[in-house]
């Protein structure tokens, strides 16, 4: 279990990185006045993609995108950062990483979801290497995903950052990745 607690992120706390092509982002936790910014980009993802992203919420900890109030984050037990691009002159949320812990256990299952043409670019990357070092900071062993065996993007992108993966007992349409955040 999670006892240790880390303050919640400074207000400062954020990063601008330059994605594969080389155009900048802003990634930062999300914060309260983000909520109406981060349901439009939610309900902006197509359905194949919002169908990949949210089995979690069907079966697991984290919230789907219909819960009313998003997912809060307390940035301890659920986290979540944000990325930010300027698009025709207006600041835009682009993708989105989180987690929540699961309670009673020292792990914490996570999801990563970024506007279909920003894909490709290495943002869904960047956003999972601020969430696992999240994770890390806030004593957290494990971290895992739960998604569709045909949800390709994602077995590429946990790979890259050294889960593991396997079928749920003999069912092969769900892949859990596992990645051991103690090492």
């Amino acid at each position: 279990m999670n006892t240790q607690q880390t303050e919640q992120p400074g207000a400062c706390e954020h990063w601008v990185e330059k994605l594969d092509d080389g155009t900048p982002v802003l990634i930062r936790p999300l914060r309260e006045e983000d909520h109406d910014r981060d349901r439009r980009f939610l309900s902006s993802l197509t359905y194949e993609a919002r169908r990949l992203r949210c089995i979690a919420g069907i079966h697991s900890v984290m919230p789907s995108l219909d819960h009313p109030q998003g997912m809060p984050v307390e940035h301890h037990q659920r986290m979540a950062y944000v990325a930010l691009a300027h698009v025709d002159g207006c600041l835009q949320q682009i993708g989105v990483s989180r987690y929540a812990g699961v309670a009673g256990s020292p792990r914490c299952e996570c999801a990563v979801a970024v506007r279909e043409d920003w894909q490709r670019r290495g943002l869904g990357k960047r956003l999972l290497l601020h969430l696992i070092e999240a994770a890390r900071r806030n004593g957290y062993e494990w971290m895992i995903s739960r998604d569709l065996a045909n949800n390709y993007a994602m077995h590429r992108l946990t790979k890259a950052q050294g889960f593991t993966s396997g079928y749920l007992g003999g069912d092969v349409s769900e892949i859990l990745h596992e990645l051991d955040l103690r090492a």
